[in-house]
């Protein structure tokens, strides 16, 4: 397996110490377009990058990595990245007592707190209610606003963005961008649903850690991937809050019209049947 691009449409990557990443590229758009690859990345944390794999990533020539992990999460495992480059730290859960997202690592060794949070149908309320909070949340919004507003004034320099599993919050922000830049519903929620593939190698020795302290693994799995109703629930907040996914951006993160006219001229190749 190779870390560098396919000539498929959607390309690939495959660098082990640097799980769930990806390229947003190669998507179509609703007018005829298509994402352009080598621009935009999401992946995991990044704090396992070494020797070979250190060297793949620089290849990617990425420019900004932007860390929206909680300071508690970058202080326990800081990301390792090649020689100057430095995250950028946009916490978009500041605001938020009890983040489900971030509290994930802590459930795998502690199945008493797992028992306690996600027992009896808990987990999937908790994360539906999470993303929604992605949407309306104030340092959620704060947050979503610098990480576009940073790839917009990238000017073609690419950007990686990551949280702890990259599935969640992370997660929100490449749905969020794959549709303001005219993808489908459906092509999101194939590129959301990716994750359950990519993160397993990541997550499986978390799962045998957690059997192995008396946890039960199968409490898990509605935190372990992703799921559709977690996507749906930050999707029907969206028009609730804004209407349309352009007001998110606008009302909900404050950006300018020439911001997101930026990101969709950047990231956006036009098909024939543009201009």
């Amino acid at each position: 397996m190779t870390d560098q691009p396919t000539p498929e449409p959607r390309p690939r990557l495959a660098i082990p110490t640097a799980p769930n990443l990806r390229d947003l590229g190669g998507w179509p758009t609703k007018d005829g377009g298509r994402v352009r690859t080598g621009l935009a990345y999401r992946s995991a944390e990044l704090s396992r990058l070494t020797g070979p794999d250190l060297d793949r990533f620089a290849e990617l020539g990425i420019h900004t990595v932007c860390d929206l992990r909680t300071t508690h999460e970058i202080a326990a495992q800081p990301d390792v990245l090649p020689d100057g480059l430095v995250p950028r730290h946009i916490d978009v859960l500041a605001d938020q007592a009890n983040a489900a997202p971030a509290e994930i690592r802590e459930m795998f060794a502690r199945p008493e707190l797992a028992g306690e949070l996600l027992g009896d149908g808990q987990a999937e309320r908790y994360f539906e209610q999470a993303y929604r909070d992605f949407v309306t949340l104030e340092s959620a919004r704060r947050g979503y606003a610098e990480l576009f507003r940073l790839i917009a004034e990238a000017g073609g320099a690419p950007v990686l963005f990551h949280c702890a599993t990259g599935k969640d919050r992370t997660g929100w922000a490449t749905a969020a961008l794959l549709l303001l830049l005219g993808t489908s519903e459906e092509d999101v929620m194939e590129e959301y649903l990716q994750t359950n593939t990519d993160l397993l190698p990541m997550t499986q020795p978390w799962l045998d850690q957690f059997r192995q302290v008396g946890g039960d693994p199968a409490l898990l799995q509605p935190i372990v991937g992703v799921q559709e109703s977690y996507l749906e629930a930050a999707l029907a907040q969206v028009p609730a809050s804004y209407g349309a996914i352009e007001g998110y951006f606008s009302e909900g993160l404050g950006l300018s019209a020439e911001t997101i006219s930026a990101l969709r001229v950047s990231l956006v190749e036009p098909g024939s049947n543009q201009g």
